[in-house]
């Protein structure tokens, strides 16, 4: 059995498992162009998780610090602010408290429930095909971390179509999904010492 316990202590617990383990798997990326694209639909997640109050660009000030901080300063991006360093303790003022409502798929969790909610929104196009790439690839992590041999790309997109009303229905030959090893590799890693491979910094 898993217990939270056992895993990597979040950077900032308000965003969820889900955003960390997005910031893990964007870090990872090995294409700048992948993680740059990456980041800022991670940004458009933080900020549907906010309550946005005052001036928006300290709002989004606020949110790339927060991403920052989330990857340890090891994401490698064209940041579209200066980033300025917090600690821990400058970020207890933001939590925001865990949702108490009944979720339908609980190895999923709430934040995918979240995410596919928005994708359903979403219009075609290229932000909603990179959206829908990262939610299934961490669908298939979630899988993989509640049941390593209930891994099936067909079943994740089916839930995937199911809890975007359709609106998302793809087979497996159409999206270019982590393989079962790489899921697995992610999920260890995740596990034992909290992430993706960092980059050096240059």
């Amino acid at each position: 059995m898993d217990y939270n316990t056992q895993r990597e202590k979040l950077k900032l617990p308000e965003y969820g498992r889900c955003i960390q383990e997005m910031v893990n798997y964007a870090v990872a990326l090995e294409d700048k162009q992948e993680r740059q694209r990456c980041a800022f639909t991670i940004i458009d997640l933080m900020a549907n998780m906010q309550t946005f109050t005052g001036n928006p660009d300290d709002f989004y000030q606020k949110l790339w610090n927060h991403l920052a901080f989330i990857s340890d300063y090891q994401l490698d991006i064209d940041y579209p602010v200066e980033i300025q360093h917090i600690d821990k303790q400058e970020t207890q003022r933001d939590r925001i408290p865990y949702p108490q409502k009944k979720i339908a798929r609980r190895h999923y969790g709430s934040i995918i429930e979240q995410l596919t909610k928005k994708l359903a929104e979403m219009e075609p196009g290229e932000e909603r095909d990179e959206l829908t790439l990262l939610v299934a690839n961490q669908m298939k992590r979630a899988l993989a971390n509640w049941n390593s041999n209930a891994l099936d790309d067909e079943k994740i997109l089916s839930d995937l179509a199911e809890y975007t009303d359709k609106k998302i229905s793809l087979m497996p030959s159409e999206i270019d999904l982590m393989s079962n090893k790489e899921a697995l590799a992610s999920v260890n890693q995740s596990n034992t010492n909290g992430g993706g491979k960092k980059k050096k910094k240059k």
